[in-house]
């Protein structure tokens, strides 16, 4: 159906983004109930006194001349690329539906540096000295020196202390001094933006919260030294003593841990091997005789003219239990009796 230039109404709330580095417009969507098909968008620049061209890759590495999406960014992916940061720029944008095109929406110019969003420093890092800290940062973005360049502020506090805020640092090296060891310090660090030319800056946003603790300086390493060396003697006389208490106390138990457990005879081992042998065989198996002990009795006589003490006797005794001798001693002197009652009677 033929519709009119006025059915097809423009994009509208459009917005430029400026953060940092990144260039973008949006605007809120065109659609046509009576009309399935897709609405595309154009969108052009133009600086202060010129005329309006097409964002498109031959001028801005950017094709946005037949978008589907409502959005249009145009960051640029070096310096040389992009729109330029210190001139002011202008945009607009209009739908399109076959052969139906809307009016024009234009969105208020800017210019970069005038008008970007400042972010805060990264890639923050933080190593503790004695009794210092030092900070390393990066830019939020690369900026060319001959237009503009960052400053530094490091807002700075102990835990429960006042903060304190440091002079402004054009280097990314920043060495916070003065400060006590052993402490835990927190910080935040603000990047300022200021252009060459113009007395002109714009502040950035602060870094979130980070906290580090100072190291020790010479005299506090020193005493944590003796501290650990005094610790760790103390801990080992403490177990060395409970150690030797220990032991005195319980020795007989000790000894019993210690003692080697009693080995299990052959013979019955043979029989846990194989319990179809008769124990009694298997005990007596291997046993060897022992011989009784016997005592060896030698009575020895003498002349009746050398009778007159009581007769003497050589006892021989064989190896054998320490009571046999004693009963060898009496089997002599009844052997020695009974022989003098002999010659008596002859």
């Amino acid at each position: 159906p033929p519709y009119s230039l006025a059915q097809l109404p423009a994009p509208g709330n459009l917005k430029v983004h400026l953060y940092n580095a990144q260039q973008a417009l949006s605007w809120e969507p065109v659609s046509l109930d009576s009309d399935p098909r897709p609405v595309v968008y154009q969108v052009q620049y133009k600086y202060t006194s010129s005329n309006w061209y097409d964002v498109n890759k031959e001028d801005s590495k950017v094709d946005c001349t037949n978008l589907t999406r409502t959005e249009c960014d145009f960051t640029a992916n070096s310096l040389s690329e992009g729109f330029p940061r210190r001139f002011n720029i202008s945009l607009r944008v209009r739908a399109k539906l076959g052969g139906l095109v809307s009016a024009w929406a234009t969105a208020p110019w800017f210019e970069h540096y005038r008008n970007a969003t400042i972010g805060p420093p990264e890639n923050i890092r933080v190593t503790p000295e004695e009794g210092s800290l030092i900070i390393r940062l990066s830019a939020p973005f690369d900026v060319p020196a001959t237009e503009a360049y960052f400053v530094y502020c490091v807002y700075y506090w102990e835990k429960a202390g006042a903060k304190q805020v440091t002079r402004p640092f054009r280097s990314n090296f920043i060495t916070l001094n003065d400060l006590k060891p052993l402490r835990v310090y927190c910080f935040q660090v603000k990047a300022e933006l200021f252009l060459t030319k113009e007395n002109i800056s714009r502040p950035g946003h602060l870094s979130n919260i980070s906290c580090c603790e100072t190291a020790a300086d010479a005299s506090v390493k020193l005493q944590q030294d003796f501290l650990a060396a005094g610790t760790t003697f103390l801990v080992l006389s403490v177990v060395v003593g409970s150690c030797l208490f220990l032991v005195l106390r319980y020795r007989g138990l000790v000894k019993h841990w210690f003692h080697s457990p009693p080995s299990i005879p052959s013979q019955i081992e043979e029989y846990l091997k194989d319990p179809a042998q008769p124990i009694l065989d298997a005990l007596d198996k291997d046993s060897s005789p022992k011989d009784d002990t016997w005592d060896s009795v030698s009575v020895v006589t003498f002349p009746e003219n050398e009778q007159e003490g009581s007769p003497q006797s050589t006892l021989n005794q064989s190896a054998g239990p320490s009571h046999q001798p004693t009963e060898g001693v009496l089997c002599a002197k009844e052997a020695a009796t009974c022989l003098s009652g002999l010659d008596g009677a002859t």
